[in-house]
């Protein structure tokens, strides 16, 4: 029976994928920067523990008790909506370090055992943001981008050790909490000046035809994660797919 540990499993598309592995019969380790025991249902195959990817005793205590897993799911994520010349620094520093550089600190963390069973498979969850240019979402695209082009390097670095890693690309979740969660971090971040385009950028997402779910996201990630050819790019999401076909990357 084969472990996986997945980021960010206090809502949206973590809690889904968490889901969507017990289903399929796996044992999973959860983890939130704030554990909610009632987030997923009562089973034998499930922990959940504390795991903020920004600080590195929390990554190595989690780790620790997890014990030995099969696949690592970085999905813990943190949204920005706003103009860029509005954007304090200190606030893109901030989706920095949870979106790429918490991504970059559990690799590097789990690589070691991996590397020694010569096995295991990393999956980083990124955005359809990489695929097409969205307004509004400078910093925010820049943070996955940089996921983007460091899991393409690392899948190459690790392949001879016999570690895949892939790249999961979600559409526009509208049933996510990426908004909500975000709110204190968004204010004041569309100035008078940029309110008009707001508001035909607002407009523009309400219209959407195709949207992704988070179920889709987590057939995506479950995917990647038995998927054992060479493949990088998993799209999720009707939007998403359609994005990275017209790109080419699907």
């Amino acid at each position: 029976m084969k472990t996986v540990l997945i980021t960010g499993c206090s809502s949206g598309y973590g809690l889904e994928t968490a889901r969507h592995f017990l289903a399929q019969g796996w044992n999973v380790v959860a983890t939130m920067r704030t554990p909610q025991a009632d987030a997923l249902p009562a089973s034998e195959r499930l922990r959940i523990l504390v795991l903020d990817v920004t600080r590195p005793e929390s990554i190595k205590h989690a780790l620790v008790q997890a014990g030995p897993i099969d696949v690592l799911v970085n999905n813990a994520g943190i949204g920005l909506f706003g103009s860029f010349e509005a954007t304090p620094m200190a606030t893109v520093r901030e989706v920095f370090e949870t979106n790429t550089f918490g991504t970059m600190a559990l690799c590097q963390a789990i690589i070691p055992h991996f590397r020694e069973r010569g096995a295991g498979s990393i999956v980083n969850v990124t955005s359809s943001a990489t695929l097409a240019p969205f307004p509004l979402v400078a910093a925010y695209t820049a943070s996955k981008t940089a996921v983007e082009g460091f899991t393409a390097s690392l899948a190459h670095e690790l392949k001879a050790f016999g570690v895949r890693v892939k790249l999961v690309e979600p559409g526009y979740g509208p049933s996510t909490q990426f908004t909500t969660n975000g709110q204190q971090r968004m204010q004041g971040l569309i100035p008078p000046p940029y309110e008009a385009f707001a508001h035909s950028v607002f407009a523009g997402f309400a219209d959407l035809a195709a949207v992704t779910q988070a179920s889709d996201v987590a057939e995506a990630i479950w995917l990647a994660a038995n998927d054992r050819s060479e493949r990088l790019h998993y799209a999720a999401g009707a939007d998403a797919v359609a994005l990275s076909l017209r790109r080419g990357v699907a």
